[in-house]
């Protein structure tokens, strides 16, 4: 499904019964999830693909929920096809070892004027895609469940037990990973600054 017809299904699904609540969440939601898949997936298509599937998932199948669940729902929803599109990619890869001549069209990038605000001036921009490429490179050289935890918590600023059912772990697991995460990015990002 493309991302275009995905967003009418959303919006169509969405506006059945007057759901604004649900409308509003979903639009808050979708740039910071973009952030997410980006640094996940390196590539803007698939990025905002696997977003929109998120979106159209909770509200086809969580809408009648109340709004606290709903950003649990939604990351746990993304973590899945997050996970669903790197065991995709491995088998891919492998396929086109044996199968093709190694060239590849995507080289495994970010599209880093993605992660920066829009309405900074030029040198502002250019300042925060550099410290946008530093964090997005700190944060990648974390395992998965780091960054994840990272993110959820610190970023999207869900609470432990949100981000364990988004998650599907312990609290104690996300309070572990979560630390591990804070201390190696600090020790990258200061080792790098000087």
């Amino acid at each position: 499904m493309t991302s275009s017809a995905a967003s009418l299904r959303v919006a169509s699904l969405a506006s059945v019964g007057g759901e604004t609540a649900l409308e509003n969440f979903c639009a808050a939601v979708r740039p910071r999830a973009l952030r997410l898949a980006l640094l996940e997936t390196a590539g803007n298509a698939v990025a905002a693909d696997l977003v929109q599937d998120a979106l159209t998932r909770l509200v086809a199948h969580y809408r009648d929920r109340p709004a606290e669940q709903w950003p649990p729902l939604f990351y746990g929803i993304l973590r899945h096809r997050i996970v669903d599109w790197h065991r995709k990619r491995r088998v891919e890869k492998i396929v086109d070892f044996f199968f093709t001549d190694g060239d590849d069209d995507n080289d495994g990038r970010v599209a880093w004027s993605s992660l920066v605000d829009p309405g900074d001036g030029p040198e502002q921009r250019v300042a925060s895609m550099q410290q946008a490429a530093r964090v997005a490179g700190a944060l990648q050289r974390l395992s998965a469940r780091q960054r994840q935890v990272f993110v959820l918590r610190e970023v999207e600023e869900l609470s432990i037990a949100d981000t364990a059912q988004a998650m599907n772990i312990s609290e104690g697991s996300v309070k572990t990973h979560h630390l591990r995460a804070l201390s190696r990015l600090r020790d990258w990002l200061e080792g790098e600054s000087r």
